[in-house]
């Protein structure tokens, strides 16, 4: 196997206190039981979001997220790395979720739609086939392949995932990635989505993937098409747009771009900007924002559910629907899953006041999965639920901080190592 993705960088375990390593250990043993029980018992397909206040029994929404599907292989590894739960329960629920999208769920051209039906599989409603979202479930499948490497089915099972994806047909004829497609419905003809992956956010891992992929790659070109605008805020500097913090953490999760760049920059230097800058945008609204209380991202709010951006995202007269989107004022909401994903970033700072919203909030925040979602104490308002790739991002940047495990194991895969070499990529 070839030396495993560009390294030769070797991760130094960061300086934890005990009781650091107790609260981090504490989130991730609570958030993978999520990813246990709050997912199909024949198919292990996971619920996009369940009850925060909950006694373990699957909640009754029907909606599985193929993401949160991906994180959760991504938990399941860890979970049994860090023997959370039984090897042999582990074993059998990762074979489980990598049979039924093998073998059973609806895919065309390797892409899976966005939202399922948990007992079906059926197409939810009428969402897309989605290329980030089939990429956060392919980074779990060859997660949970290079974990569980000594399980021959597992092994098949994922590299059949993850070889008959068509990347240059998500491409539709372009330069840079589809945001989805949609098969014929309502007197509508099937047909791509306008929207492009065209400039730097979560994209990473797409492009990355395709790159990497032994039967459909693209051409290393596809790498720098998309653009990378500069934010300018407070003093700081760095790749980004109008954006939730989330678009810094998410290729992260999983390829390691620490001590490497590409022909553009050191994107895991860029993440530990964009996180300081982000905690400085929070501490810039004022109150309720101080170093104990800050961080947002695209979470549930009072209203609903909003992408909240960061710096650049404001508007003095915001619509309804700007507001959504994360372009209005900030509520005093707080978001754990926001700092938790920045934790290999700026680990001080993140865990001071992932610690602080515990200890402070306690059981009006953290329950059985860790931290619910979102909440605002000055309007008395804690989130009823709990969301799957919130969890998941937080669980796997915590994991990270502590050993680099989930680098590691998918710095396995040989086909990381082959995607970051077509990128460009270089040890720094």
């Amino acid at each position: 196997m070839p030396s495993q993705a560009l390294r030769p960088h070797t991760h130094s375990q960061a300086r934890l206190s005990p009781q650091d390593e107790a609260f981090l250990d504490d989130l991730e043993r609570s958030g993978s039981l999520f990813f246990v029980e709050q997912c199909s018992p024949t198919n292990g397909q996971v619920l996009d979001r369940a009850l925060w206040a909950t006694d373990g029994k699957l909640d009754k929404r029907r909606m599985t997220s193929i993401a949160a599907t991906g994180f959760g292989l991504s938990a399941l590894s860890i979970a049994d790395a860090r023997g959370y739960l039984p090897h042999a329960k582990i074993l059998e629920q990762v074979r489980r979720t990598l049979r039924f999208h093998a073998n059973e769920l609806p895919h065309e051209h390797g892409f899976y739609y966005h939202f399922n039906d948990i007992g079906t599989g059926a197409r939810w409603s009428d969402v897309e086939l989605s290329s980030i979202d089939t990429a956060l479930l392919l980074c779990g499948v060859l997660t949970a392949r290079a974990h569980f490497h000594k399980d021959t089915e597992i092994v098949d099972l994922a590299t059949k995932i993850y070889n008959r994806v068509d990347w240059p047909w998500m491409l539709n004829g372009g330069d840079t990635f589809s945001m989805g497609w949609k098969p014929a419905e309502k007197g509508k003809p099937a047909g791509f989505l306008d929207a492009r992956w065209a400039h730097y956010c979560e994209l990473m891992m797409i492009n990355l993937l395709a790159l990497g992929s032994p039967t459909h790659p693209v051409d290393p070109a596809t790498w720098s098409a998309w653009t990378r605008p500069r934010m300018h805020f407070d003093g700081f500097d760095y790749i980004s747009s109008n954006d939730p913090i989330f678009v810094h953490q998410y290729s992260h999760a999983y390829f390691d771009f620490r001590g490497k760049r590409d022909a553009f920059t050191n994107y895991f230097d860029n993440s530990v900007i964009a996180t300081k800058a982000h905690k400085a945008f929070c501490l810039g609204l004022g109150k309720p924002y101080t170093d104990d209380y800050w961080g947002i991202s695209a979470s549930d709010y009072e209203g609903g559910y909003s992408a909240w951006g960061g710096p650049g995202s404001q508007k003095p007269d915001p619509t309804p629907a700007d507001i959504a989107k994360g372009f209005g004022p900030i509520d005093g909401s707080v978001v754990p899953n926001a700092a938790a994903g920045s934790l290999p970033f700026v680990p001080g700072d993140c865990l001071h006041v992932l610690r602080a919203l515990k200890d402070e909030h306690g059981a009006k925040a953290w329950g059985r999965y860790g931290f619910c979602d979102a909440f605002h104490p000055q309007a008395g308002w804690y989130d009823t639920d709990v969301l799957g790739i919130d969890q998941g991002i937080s669980l796997l940047m915590a994991e990270n901080l502590r050993s680099a495990f989930v680098w590691e194991t998918f710095a396995k895969n040989p086909e990381v190592g082959v995607a970051l070499r077509r990128a460009g990529f270089a040890a720094v």
